[in-house]
Parts: C-alpha cells; structure tokens; sequence
C-alpha cells in the first residue's frame, strides 16, 4: 500500500497536474463505502469541487489533500489500493501498471476531475478494492491537519521533526510493551510508517522486528529513532522511487517470498515472520534479538509472564473472542489500516498460558474506526465466518448448534418452526443429536 514515500509521490503530481487550475468539471460514481463511510454522497463531492480552484496539496503520514479556493477541502486516504491517475502523465504511479490497466477513463475510477485549461486534463481517483476514503473537512486551510482525522494521528518523521524529537521518541517507547514492528506501524504515534518503511528502518536499526520495545536500551532507542529520520527523508525525497534507493536498502532485495530464497549483496539470508497481522522481512544474522520477542512463549525472566502482561494491556477484548475468519477484501481495510495499530503476533504462545491478546493503544481505535467498519459490508463475509468457525448462530425462527469434531456426533437443531422458502409451507422439524457416549 502506499506509505510516506508514495504519498510525498502522489503530491507532487497533484502540484505538478491541478494546484493553480479551475475544475470545470467534475465526474461522480456513487460508493457507499468510499465516500458513505465518511458520511458524504458521490453528488455531495462533486458539488463541492465543480468551479473551484485548486490553490494547494499537502501530507501528513498517509493522508493527503486538495486545498481549495474555498472550504470544503477534499482529504483522501489510499488505503491499499488507491490513487491519482492523469489522462496526460503516466509517470505519476510508483510501480509499473499493468496493461488492463491501461486507457481512460481508468478502470474504477471514483471521480474525474477535470480542469478549464485547453487542452482540458482530466485526473481520476482509483481504488480497486473499495477501501480507501474521500472525505469534506469544513475548516480554514491552515487548520486541516487539527482538524479531525489528522488530529488523531501522530507526527510526521519528515514534516515534524520538531515534535519527533528522541526524547519524545523514546518516552513513547519504553511506555509500551509491544513489538517493535507494530509500534512503528501505529499511525497513532508516528504517521506515514507502512510495511516496508517499517521493516527498513528496523534493517537500519539491527534490531529484530519482534522484540518489544520496552525492552530496548538506550543506544537502540537512539539509533531506532535515527533511522527513522533518515529512511523517511529519503523515501519522501526519492519519490519513493525505487531506482534511486541505496543498493544496499533491504527494499532493494526482500521481495519474491516463497519463490527462492532471497539474499543480499553480502550474502545474509533475508527471512519472514508475521509481526502485527503483517508479513515482516528481516535479516537474522544483523537483527539479532537483545531482549524477550513477541513470539516467545516464556516471559522475560522477571517473574512476570509476557502474555499476562499483554492481557492487561488489551483494550481489544472482541478479538480473543471471534473466530478465525478468511481474509476478504474488507478484512485487509482493517489490516491495512491497522498496519496502524495491531500489536503483537499471537505466536509462540505456551501450551500452560493463556492465548496472547491483541494490544490495541485506544487512540488508534478512535482514529481509524471509519476506516475499521466495512469490515462486515463485503458480500459473503457471514458465509465465510460461518465456515471457519463451524458455526452458524441463532436464526430467528431456531437456534442450531455446532457440529461437533468427533465421529458419531450429528448437527442438532433446536427449534419447531422454519419457513420454506420454495413454497411458502410450514414444517416443523427436530433432529436428535446421536453421540457416543464421552465421560
């Protein structure tokens, strides 16, 4: 998904294609979630931008905006698969698209704009999955970053290196217990710090993308909170592209998981552990772990264990209690946008101790709960759990019970009535469960 670099990319195009031109025109498609989870209509945006100037285009983090001659303001979130496309500057996207994507208007498109110069130039949001967000914020220009979403967010390693400074740094750090990936990853404290932004710094930074943060020293904090400057900078100032990063960047050599193994330059292996519901890279012979790591099962010899404490600190009681479910394109909103916020991976855990929960800071939860609630909107998502679980809950006309694993056992329904949808008939019907008797 797009991330601080990609982001810095797609404001560029945006100063280089629209700031200082009218919209003559503005082309709508109606969306529930990318617009409705907002809480605005497709025809709401299209009036708000048709005859206005785009005057400015900023960032913070992942969020970008269209500044216009007068509020409202248009903030856009990517999520995983949005963007900006031109009918004339095919350069604008970060990686090579592929030839189905191709022509104009693109392929699901959200709105065209289209300015009033002559030739006219049209630029189109796209998003493939349906998780991105366009919102209106009402407010003055110079206000938009405390207005909410942004004000929720955490600082931005390149715009405020005033705020993220490495006494802040390592304050928020040692007041956490969570890995070190998914505390990098929580837009609540830092914005901007995707997947690959996060595992790039930790590469830099030798330090293991498990171990918890609070057990890091002093010189790590110090060279975290460095490389997290500086993997920034270069990543905004790059374009994010990829051609101009250092040779010796892991960006330059992670990808192709499950193909082959994938070394670097020097050798070292690159490997792969899921950290914070993402898929990490990591070099194993340089980020060796100093302290207890996410996916150990005992504590940190303190006498206090690891799960227990993480437990105490779970503001996400919900998680431990659904069943496991398929990844739908609604569940990678949340995974995306909780790159963001999830902690901890729930391996390892020990067979005497109790399941390690989720860790959850509550700013996260309150700034990406938008973002968060399609998560039950994608079609056959209640089929899908349904599978996963083995269960398929109380209708309104009988209750029906799990089947169980065992041989011998059959599905009771407990209920007398249940309407037939063919042909409108009433029956009722009870099965007795048989099982073998099990003390």
């Amino acid at each position: 998904m797009p991330e601080i670099g990609e982001i810095a990319r797609l404001v560029h195009y945006l100063k280089k294609n629209l700031v200082g031109k009218t919209l003559s025109s503005v082309q709508v498609q109606e969306d529930t979630i990318v617009y409705g989870k907002c809480g605005i209509t497709a025809a709401q945006f299209q009036a708000a931008m048709t005859g206005k100037k785009v005057v400015g285009a900023g960032q913070q983090g992942k969020y970008f905006w269209l500044t216009m001659s007068t509020p409202p303001h248009a903030l856009l979130h990517c999520s995983m698969t949005g963007w900006i496309k031109y009918s004339h500057d095919d350069a604008s996207f970060y990686k090579p698209q592929k030839k189905e994507d191709e022509g104009w208007p693109p392929k699901y498109w959200k709105f065209i704009l289209e300015t009033d110069e002559k030739p006219a130039r049209q630029a189109a949001f796209v998003d493939p999955r349906r998780l991105g967000r366009i919102r209106l914020i009402d407010c003055a220009a110079d206000v938009i970053r405390h207005t909410p979403p942004l004000d929720q967010n955490g600082p931005d390693p390149v715009l405020d290196k005033d705020i993220l400074t490495n006494a802040w740094f390592a304050e928020k750090a040692r007041s956490k217990r969570v890995p070190v990936k998914a505390f990098l990853l929580d837009q609540a404290i830092i914005s901007g710090v995707g997947n690959w932004v996060g595992d790039e710094i930790l590469f830099h930074a030798k330090i293991h993308p498990e171990q918890y943060t609070s057990t890091l020293n002093e010189a790590q904090l110090d060279q975290l909170h460095e490389s997290l400057l500086h993997i920034c900078d270069v990543a905004v100032e790059t374009l994010a592209d990829q051609e101009q990063f250092p040779e010796n960047w892991l960006m330059k050599h992670r990808w192709g998981k499950g193909k082959k193994e994938k070394k670097l330059p020097t050798g070292e292996t690159v490997k792969f552990v899921t950290v914070g519901g993402r898929t990490s890279a990591f070099v194993p012979s340089v980020q060796q772990k100093t302290g207890p790591v996410a996916a150990d099962a005992d504590g940190d010899g303190n006498g206090v264990s690891d799960n227990n404490e993480e437990q105490s600190e779970s503001v996400d009681a919900k998680s431990r209690a659904d069943p496991p479910r398929k990844r739908t394109a609604a569940s990678m909103s949340n995974q995306a946008e909780a790159e963001d916020v999830k902690a901890g991976s729930g391996k390892g855990r020990s067979k005497r101790s109790k399941p390690e929960e989720k860790v959850v800071p509550k700013a996260s939860v309150s700034m990406i709960q938008e973002e968060n609630e399609d998560a039950d909107e994608e079609v056959g998502t209640e089929k899908m759990r349904a599978k996963t679980s083995g269960k398929q809950g109380k209708s309104k006309k009988g209750t029906v019970k799990a089947r169980g694993k065992g041989k011998g056992k059959e599905t009771a329904i407990d209920g007398s009535k249940a309407a037939d949808a063919g042909d409108g008939r009433r029956r009722s019907a009870r099965v007795t469960a048989r099982a073998s008797s099990t003390k």
